[in-house]
């Protein structure tokens, strides 16, 4: 038996019947935009089968969502052999194709269906009495029933472990549908094998998650999506500072039993991450890097505050050798809804009346020409991009004057106040090879497999200054056909050391 060729999904399954709940602004059935969404960037093909004659608003509807979903309209008779009519548009696929019905149509395209046909159908009564027959499929069955539409990544990933044979390794993923879409549409997430043998599957709440995790090698989590609280006033550990949503905590007591799962990464190792005190004292390590001869490669000076009226503030700026303008940020990094809100202060008087969460850290303001390297490590590979940054401390100053020098305060992530000049890469000489060595050495450190972290390069004494640490970026920056295979190698790499660990093989 192959794996999936391709998946059809009828109309009986997309609109609903008369009495079914409409879910979403679409007009969809339950499940049904859900499962669009995780098979619009799966990369297997996906259809649309509807009977003639239907209702022009229907049609128009599945025209719609055939055009936002990226799928393929298939109009058919009962008559029609499925698999001849998708050949004509998908060729040069092996494997099985999917044809996904509603139970009140499982006996549509009854006589045409060979065994390259595999008809899933959902809401069967036969499935709710023999729920715990699992996605088995073999290459004789015709048929199998499923109770929701959301099933249907489990049952197709399934098929594909079984198709690819012991060299596939099968990836559960969970995080924020912003950031899914946003790795997704790169191709990074597909449900067929990778070109190193990696399968993804989109791990779902409102199913059970040891069902889930039966099917998956390794799961790949955003768990700083997830955080609902931080307290970094707490003197406990990471552990119990930080509250995570209800699904995460599930997530995290059935991967603590699944002892066979690799965790990318484990949720113990991001509390760093999470504290911009605990980062920088972390970072404070890279001095072992520098040598006589090469430039240097630092963490920023810095000073935790807990209060901004306290009366020896000014004497702890000056003990951490702090001069202004300085850069304020909570200590939470990451998570909260306030955790990007900072400021830039020009003044030592206007501490007192700052508006920014506290506990906070006190971080120095690096001149660096508006110039911030984004760095990215996959695994041991080390990507970069350039971008425009906040000012020199002059220019800020100059537009602070006119405003009687407070504070300027902003959201990193939305209102960065960044140079309007052309950027102008040649103001600095960046020290590749030093960089990679620190991203190395943050590797080993942090034990995170993806990360990233922002290098900006002070003028006049040329020190790499590593003012940012992050979780799982985005590396949005990186080419698609040079990120995506580098984050796969990055994900089976762990993988493949985890279970050399456990003295495990390969399945």
């Amino acid at each position: 038996m192959g794996g999936v060729r391709g998946i059809v999904l009828d109309s009986s399954v997309l609109l609903p019947s008369a009495d079914d709940e409409v879910i979403g602004d679409a007009g969809l059935s339950s499940g049904a935009e859900y499962l669009l969404r995780k098979l619009r960037y799966s990369s297997i093909p996906i259809g649309i089968s509807h009977e003639q004659g239907l209702s022009s608003s229907k049609e128009c509807l599945l025209k719609e969502v055939a055009k936002t979903y990226l799928c393929t309209i298939f109009c058919l008779s009962p008559e029609d052999d499925i698999s001849s009519e998708v050949s004509q548009i998908w060729e040069g696929k092996d494997g099985r194709l999917i044809h996904v019905v509603s139970w009140c149509r499982e006996d549509i395209f009854q006589k045409k269906n060979g065994s390259h046909v595999l008809k899933v159908i959902v809401g069967s009564a036969e499935r709710e009495a023999s729920n715990d027959s699992g996605y088995a499929v073999t290459a004789e069955m015709l048929s199998i029933s499923i109770n929701k539409l959301q099933e249907l990544p489990l049952l197709v990933c399934s098929m594909n472990i079984k198709a690819a044979g012991e060299e596939a390794l099968a990836v559960g993923y969970v995080m924020k549908p912003s950031r899914e879409e946003d790795f997704a549409k790169r191709g990074s997430f597909p449900l067929c094998p990778t070109q190193n043998g990696l399968i993804f599957l989109p791990l779902n709440y409102d199913l059970p998650i040891s069902s889930q995790l039966q099917l998956v090698d390794a799961i790949l989590h955003k768990a700083t999506d997830e955080i609902l609280a931080v307290d970094m006033t707490s003197p406990s550990e990471n552990s119990d500072k930080v509250t995570f949503t209800r699904n995460l905590q599930e997530l995290q007591r059935y991967v603590e039993c699944q002892t066979d799962c690799c965790v990318i990464d484990p949720f113990n190792n991001i509390f760093p991450i999470l504290d911009r005190m605990k980062i920088q004292q972390i970072l404070m390590g890279l001095e072992t890097l520098n040598i006589d001869g090469r430039c240097r490669i630092r963490a920023p000076s810095f000073v935790k505050v807990d209060s901004f009226d306290d009366p020896n503030l000014e004497q702890r700026l000056a003990e951490a050798k702090l001069v202004l303008p300085s850069i304020v940020k909570p200590q939470v990094a990451c998570g909260v809804s306030d955790a990007h809100s900072m400021a830039i202060v020009f003044k030592v008087d206007h501490y007192k009346d700052l508006n920014v969460p506290l506990p906070a850290v006190v971080q120095e303001y690096v001149d660096h020409s508006s110039l911030i390297y984004k760095f990215y490590a996959l695994g041991g590979k080390v990507f970069h991009a350039v971008k425009k940054s906040i000012p020199n401390a002059d220019t800020l100053m100059n537009l602070a004057a006119e405003k009687g020098l407070k504070p300027l305060h902003f959201d990193s992530l939305k209102s960065l106040p960044v140079s309007k000049e052309q950027l102008n890469v040649d103001n600095h000489k960046l020290d590749l090879e030093l960089v990679k060595d620190a991203a190395d050495w943050l590797r080993k450190a942090l034990d995170l497999t993806i990360f990233g972290f922002d290098v900006v390069i002070q003028e006049g004494s040329g020190d790499h200054v590593i003012v940012d640490v992050n979780y799982l970026p985005s590396f949005k920056e990186v080419p698609d056909d040079t990120a995506i295979p580098a984050f796969w190698d990055a994900l089976k790499e762990k993988i493949v050391q985890e279970r050399t660990k456990k003295q495990k093989p390969l399945n």
